[in-house]
């Protein structure tokens, strides 16, 4: 379709033309993020290769003190000149060989990587032993000392923490091997050797980004990566709240959360939950958008009276803690004959009332019919997030330039095909990273949903209810039945679909594509 005609389409044939040509292009486009993916995990490698050459080259080219120092670390420092930081390399190797003596190849070998049964720990209950240390039910002599069964759970945190270390030394390991050749190079061209007051100084000049980054790295790598590893690591496991005594069972607990054989399986509950998670994502993010924008416009609306007052009420609704609210409107839809939704329906003369019959009422979060609490967690939601859109999209409105809706008046354009034209294209150009944050945030929307519906579960489903989310219904085999595994290979999945998406979906926006102007 040419541009001429693109422009004499009305609104919503602008919106079909868009859909349209945005689902033609998607096969291509998925394409092209995969080979994206292939060429970063490619550019990965050709770097680890260029690391391990470079390795090797520095060991052959490097003078007898550089070759020692792959063996004993600093040793090239400590002969240039170099003795502090010699020294400190030098007590940071000692301390890695004291730790994986005394400490480190313990753990790792608990890992259960050379059991036979691959379990991690190698002792799954408690028993007595011998005076020859051996199990008296088998030397049947009288048993003289308790013996605790192996914590599965604490052997695979400490050996994770072990890998951390290793990866950690290695990294200090080569940067010494690297810093030796450099410093090797510095003297053999006659320059002058720095000393460790001078290099400690350049940490807070030229190389104070180091600095800054120094701590925060090492609390994410503390606080986030290693939660992140462990997690991923007990989704390849057999861990249950009935078996803390556990192994590694491979992708066997990925298979389980897609076989749909048996009544109530894991993998029809998560072919289920997973469409309701997509379709309450988008129903969320959309209509909390679309009308939020609307009630802005209308607030903005040149005419309109007290425009601060109502702000303001929006922004003590926003103020008020969203579980209160929750919690409240829990409350008000309770799906008996004495919720107060369900009496103001009788009194308006909508249901019937009790005489000499049964009371009638709208069970609105059982799950006698799945699509009642969806549609009404759906329009809590719109109740409880449209204050957010309003307080966000108020500003940008003010900032959309004038003369836009001047010269679109003068051309005879009214407010619809305005909004659609001038308003809308600007505020989703301007919007769009927050409107895919918005959207992977309402996938792992917990609050609404588990603070809203509380504890159910359906007989269709696996430990979960209808309105349950898969964030939600992960949380409940964790908690509930001490399903570990699966609940962490559920996390995995949901984390790979809300990357993938957010990565193709932003980078198909004009956000990403035209970053430096709005047309």
């Amino acid at each position: 379709m040419k541009y001429i005609d693109y422009v004499q389409l009305n609104p919503f044939q602008k919106i079909g033309y868009n859909l349209k040509n945005f689902f033609v292009a998607l096969p291509s486009n998925i394409v092209k993020f995969f080979k994206a993916i292939g060429r970063f995990f490619k550019k990965i490698g050709l770097g680890i290769g260029r690391g391990v050459a470079g390795y090797f080259t520095r060991l052959v080219k490097g003078d007898w003190a550089t070759k020692l120092s792959y063996l004993i670390m600093g040793f090239g420092h400590i002969m240039k000149g170099q003795i502090i930081k010699g020294i400190l390399f030098l007590v940071t190797e000692v301390a890695f060989i004291a730790f994986m003596i005394f400490f480190g190849w313990d753990k790792i070998y608990n890992l259960g990587f050379f059991s036979p049964d691959h379990t991690i720990g190698f002792n799954g209950e408690d028993y007595w032993v011998d005076a020859d240390g051996v199990d008296f039910r088998i030397s049947h002599k009288p048993p003289v000392e308790h013996v605790r069964a192996d914590d599965s759970m604490q052997l695979l945190l400490y050996g994770v923490l072990t890998l951390v270390i290793i990866a950690v030394f290695l990294v200090i390991y080569f940067a010494s091997v690297k810093s030796a050749y450099k410093l090797e190079q510095k003297v053999a061209a006659g320059e002058k050797v720095p000393t460790f007051k001078e290099e400690l100084k350049a940490f807070g000049d030229e190389k104070f980004h180091i600095t800054l980054l120094a701590f925060p790295c090492l609390t994410i790598s503390l606080f986030t990566i290693m939660p992140l590893i462990f997690m991923i690591l007990i989704a390849f496991t057999n861990y249950t709240k009935s078996a803390p005594f556990f192994g590694w069972v491979g992708l066997q607990t990925f298979a389980d959360v897609f076989a749909t054989t048996g009544g109530a399986s894991k993998g029809e509950t998560f072919i289920e939950l997973t469409k309701w998670t997509l379709i309450w994502a988008v129903c969320a993010t959309i209509l909390n958008y679309i009308l939020g924008m609307i009630v802005a416009l209308l607030i903005n609306k040149k005419g309109i009276k007290l425009k601060a007052l109502w702000r303001t009420m929006f922004v003590i609704t926003v103020a008020v803690p969203q579980f209160v609210s929750l919690l409240l409107m829990q409350q008000m839809l309770e799906g008996n004959e004495f919720g107060a939704i369900n009496q103001l329906l009788r009194d308006l003369g909508w249901l019937a009332t009790s005489d000499g019959g049964a009371v009638q009422y709208i069970d609105f979060l059982g799950n006698a019919n799945k699509w009642v609490p969806r549609l009404t967690v759906i329009i809590v939601n719109i109740w409880v997030g449209i204050p957010y859109t309003i307080l966000i999209t108020s500003g940008i409105l003010m900032n959309i330039p004038a003369d836009l809706y001047e010269s679109a008046t003068i051309d005879g354009a009214g407010p619809v095909k305005t909004f659609f034209s001038i308003t809308l294209p600007y505020m989703l150009f301007v919007t769009t990273p927050y409107l895919i944050t918005t959207f992977i945030g309402n996938i792992n929307n917990f609050n609404v949903i588990y603070l809203l519906v509380g504890e159910q579960s359906s007989v269709d489903l696996h430990n979960a209810g209808y309105t349950d989310l898969l964030v939600t219904w992960l949380f409940r085999m964790s908690t509930s039945t001490g399903e570990y595994n699966t609940a962490a290979a559920v996390g995995i999945l949901v984390f790979i679909v809300c990357a993938t998406v957010s990565l193709l979906t932003f980078n198909l926006t004009k956000s990403a594509k035209n970053e430096e102007e709005f047309s």
